[in-house]
């Protein structure tokens, strides 16, 4: 397994709590969080980017603000939670390189594509502590990845070089044709192969999705050894994840870079409801979901 270096893990155990977890709150998300804000694709469209940095900037200051790391993206967050003086000095900072959506191949399989002008030296320009790299797997269909490992691998080697931080994160995809019950049954073992393609092209951080069962759970930690991985919430609904939250950190989980599951029914184009729902709903889910990983941090310890 690949490694951290000394600037690696300084900028790692700046994105862990005081237990030396991973509790990073997700919001770069750009076309996702339009529909969330949005039900007509009219409206959608109405949203610009500044709206979205308003939203982001809300998450910031009210909800990451009680975590160790929050993760936004570089066109409509960062630089101005930084230059506006949103980001919390003691919340580190993750930048999204992927950009928004994906390309289809003639094939049918998800194409994943970088934020033009987006590398590791401007994520550092940008006052990153590292930054986070997605890229669409399906493990099955080796024809379907070389495009996006080969992205993957291209990142690895430029924050390697910028001897700065990257969390490398894949989603698995449901294919044309295939059925909802099939995918379901195959989900964690794409997620373990899925992690097995991400370590073997150098991941040294990962961001998961939660692999279904507490079996492909603590195979991945097994496989993974001292890599630590993260589980993302997927949008699932607050209880599910506090589930799959315990799970994970059962057997062998390095704590969570969350996002919808905690503000996806808190954000409004209202900031005054959009700020109060933050407040007394999104942190209130983020107490639990702390208490529930230092919980197994103090039995691990």
């Amino acid at each position: 397994m690949a490694k951290m270096t000394t600037a690696e893990l300084r900028g790692y155990q700046q994105i862990c709590g005081k237990d030396g977890a991973m509790v990073a709150i997700a919001c770069d998300q750009r076309g996702g969080m339009r529909t969330l804000l949005a039900s007509d694709p009219a409206e959608q469209a109405r949203i610009t980017n500044d709206m979205l940095g308003d939203t982001k900037s809300d998450i910031t200051r009210y909800l990451a603000s009680a975590a160790s790391c929050v993760l936004l993206d570089p066109l409509c967050a960062v630089p101005r939670v930084v230059d506006e003086g949103v980001l919390n000095r003691d919340t580190a900072l993750l930048i999204g390189l992927d950009a928004s959506g994906f390309d289809v191949s003639p094939d049918g399989y998800r194409l994943s594509r970088l934020v033009p002008g987006i590398d590791a030296r401007r994520v550092r320009e940008l006052g990153g502590t590292g930054g986070k790299i997605m890229v669409y797997l399906r493990a099955d269909k080796p024809e379907a990845n070389a495009h996006n490992t080969a992205i993957l691998r291209q990142c690895i080697a430029d924050f390697g070089q910028e001897d700065l931080l990257l969390v490398v994160e894949f989603l698995t995809y449901q294919l044309e044709g295939e059925s909802p019950e099939d995918y379901a049954a195959k989900t964690p073992w794409l997620v373990e192969e899925g992690t097995r393609i991400s370590l073997e092209c150098g991941a040294k951080v990962l961001k998961l999705p939660y692999p279904g069962t507490p079996e492909a759970c603590a195979n991945i930690t097994r496989m993974a050894g001292d890599v630590p991985w993260a589980v993302l919430s997927a949008g699932v609904n607050h209880a599910t994840f506090l589930g799959q939250v315990e799970i994970a950190m059962q057997n062998g989980a390095s704590g969570v870079i969350a996002g919808r599951s905690l503000w996806k029914d808190c954000i409004s184009l209202d900031r005054d409801i959009q700020r109060e729902r933050l407040k007394t709903i999104a942190v209130p889910r983020l107490r639990e979901i702390q208490a529930v990983i230092g919980h197994y941090r103090q039995k691990a310890a």
